[in-house]
């Protein structure tokens, strides 16, 4: 039973409750002591511990439909040009057409596939343009479009200095080991996300300004450090950012990314200027759960794991795609560049079906490090539990969160528990009562 299902039948026992004690009144008759508690009682339970203003609930729900509707559209969307491009042959055509501007293999690589990953992302751009459109309708977004615009070339620029060597590091794998090419795609993707992760804070002054946060509030990184005594979570006030978000959004962030001598704390300066400090408490303390717990390396375990049997299905796939309709096609073997587009067909088809796994791994952890996050401020803060919470809907009214999502959406496309089922849960845990412990600190 969903929230809906226990809020409705709490309700109706409310309500029920309520009936019997106005007719026992207006028989005469004394309703038994402690009534008005129970009721009492039943309508808190009833609250929903994420709550909007009616207008903005409004807006959530409209921008809830839109937000589901973009989540299935897009990748689907990304499916049918990958299919376009071979089922065209404009992928046959280009491998021709790189074959005569350099002699040199590693050159024509490097061109197809930078032609690839433009084509590919030029395709997303309606998408984009509209998802962009629609914050600012919604007013989530200030961004002006040549902002905007600007930051989608530096996107662009990145994808196709990055995507095109290593698409052409994936391609020279399937040349060099045409049988186990999916094994050594594996050897190869799995140092690669690793990279990815440790170069990823060095990326994102490209986008967005950063100055250290003991400049901007000392007084907070104070407080934060009060969390790290208490994580352990080696996270110096040096490596403590204020990210200038103001300039593009109203929605409110702070995260904890990269690991060994990238990790370090970006909270938005929308966060600090909205949010008091004991919620920001609770944010940080959530992201450090990530940390503590070792999230990072067991996700990244799973998705190797999962990597390994998902470049192995994708290779089948690949090769009967290749055999159906190669010759309509007009690509050879998976070794040739148009081919070796088959095998990305293949993969964008997997990345589908692999993601609601995917994310319901991430909604786990997320939920670990939102009990992890909220027992490590016990003793921080007044009190957990509300802290918590209002942190939870502050950032969900930021953000338009839908209080009720479909919970077939939140199973495909939520990589974190709804905000609803996320301030429910910090409303009623309390572990700490009657003389008992939480699940990862005792004290």
């Amino acid at each position: 039973m969903g929230c809906r299902g226990v809020g409705g039948m709490v309700l109706s026992l409310a309500l029920g409750i309520g009936l019997a004690r106005t007719a026992q009144q207006a028989m005469g008759q004394t309703a038994p002591t402690g009534s008005n508690a129970d009721v009492r009682l039943l309508a808190a339970a009833n609250e929903d511990a994420y709550r909007l203003p009616p207008e903005e609930l409004k807006k959530a729900h409209a921008l809830g439909r839109i937000r589901d509707v973009l989540g299935i559209v897009a990748p689907l969307w990304d499916l049918v040009v990958a299919w376009l491009l071979l089922a065209t042959r404009l992928a046959a055509r280009a491998d021709r057409w790189v074959k005569g501007v350099h002699r040199k293999q590693w050159v024509q690589g490097l061109l197809f596939f930078a032609l690839f990953v433009t084509v590919a992302s030029a395709a997303d751009l309606p998408l984009e343009w509209f998802a962009h459109h629609v914050s600012l309708q919604f007013g989530i977004s200030v961004q002006s479009w040549a902002s905007w615009t600007a930051d989608w070339l530096k996107a662009l620029g990145l994808s196709v200095g990055i995507g095109a060597p290593v698409l052409l590091l994936f391609h020279g794998v399937v040349r060099r080991w045409p049988r186990r090419y999916w094994l050594g795609a594996w050897v190869v993707a799995v140092p690669l996300m690793a990279l990815g992760v440790f170069v990823g804070p060095l990326l994102e002054p490209i986008f967005n300004h950063f100055e250290p946060l003991q400049k901007a509030d000392p007084a907070l990184v104070a407080e934060l450090e009060r969390v790290v005594d208490r994580t352990g979570a080696e996270i110096p006030p040096e490596r403590m950012f204020l990210m200038k978000a103001s300039a593009k959004t109203n929605g409110l962030n702070a995260w904890v990314s990269g690991w060994g001598a990238t990790k370090r704390l970006v909270v938005w300066d929308t966060t600090v200027d909205r949010v008091p400090n004991d919620e920001v408490l609770f944010i940080f303390a959530h992201e450090t759960g990530h940390y503590v717990l070792h999230h990072l390396p067991k996700m990244m375990a799973v998705s190797a794991m999962l990597m390994l049997f998902g470049f192995w299905a994708c290779a089948r796939v690949a090769e009967w795609m290749l055999r159906r309709f190669g010759g309509r096609w007009g690509v050879g073997g998976l070794e040739s560049r148009a081919g070796f587009g088959v095998l990305l067909l293949a993969v964008s088809l997997g990345g589908i079906v692999a993601e609601p796994l995917a994310n319901g791994l991430s909604r786990y952890v997320e939920h670990q490090a939102d009990v992890y996050g909220q027992e490590a401020l016990h003793g921080i803060v007044a009190d957990p539990q509300e802290t918590a919470v209002a942190a939870f809907n502050r950032l969900g009214e930021a953000w338009l969160e839908e209080p009720h999502p479909n919970p077939v959406i939140v199973f495909l496309l939520y990589n974190h528990p709804s905000t609803q089922s996320r301030a429910q849960f910090a409303k009623e845990y309390d572990p700490w009562a009657h003389g008992g412990h939480g699940e990862f600190f005792r004290k």
